[in-house]
C-alpha cells in the first residue's frame, strides 16, 4: 500500500496561487500514474489532475489552464500549483496514486485545506 501527506494549502485571496505537495511513500515502486482530487464543503469528492508515469497530464475543465500538475519521481512527491485561484477553487485537496499491481489506492491522506477568500 501507499501512504499520502498532502502540504501546502491554506488561506488566499481570489487571484493568487499555492503549491501543493504530496508526499508518497510506501509501495512506491509500484506506482504508475499519480492523481490530485478535492472535495469542496458539501460537495462529493472530485477528480482534478492525473499525470502519468510518463508525464502525460490531464485535467478537469474547471481547473485547465490554471493548474499545473508535477511529479518528482526522485522525492516520490507530487505537486499541483494552482493559479488565479477562485472561490469555488475552495477544498480540502487530496493525492491518488495508481498502482501497477493493484490499481488506484484505497488509502487516502489527511488532505490539506485551501480557502479562497477575500
Amino acid at each position: 500500500q501507499v501512504q499520502f501527506v498532502e502540504s501546502g494549502g491554506g488561506l488566499v485571496q481570489p487571484g493568487g496561487s499555492l503549491r501543493l505537495s504530496c508526499a508518497a511513500s510506501g509501495s512506491i515502486f509500484s506506482i504508475d500514474a499519480m492523481a490530485w482530487y478535492r472535495q469542496g464543503p458539501g460537495k462529493q469528492r472530485e477528480w482534478v489532475a492525473t499525470i502519468t508515469s510518463r508525464g502525460t497530464t490531464d485535467y478537469a475543465d474547471s481547473v485547465k489552464g490554471r493548474f499545473t500538475i508535477s511529479r518528482d519521481n526522485a522525492k516520490n512527491t507530487l505537486y499541483l500549483q494552482m493559479n488565479s485561484l477562485k472561490p469555488e477553487d475552495t477544498a480540502v485537496y487530496y493525492c491518488n496514486a495508481q498502482l501497477r499491481t493493484t490499481g488506484w489506492s484505497s488509502n487516502w491522506g489527511q488532505g490539506t485545506q485551501v480557502t479562497v477568500s477575500a
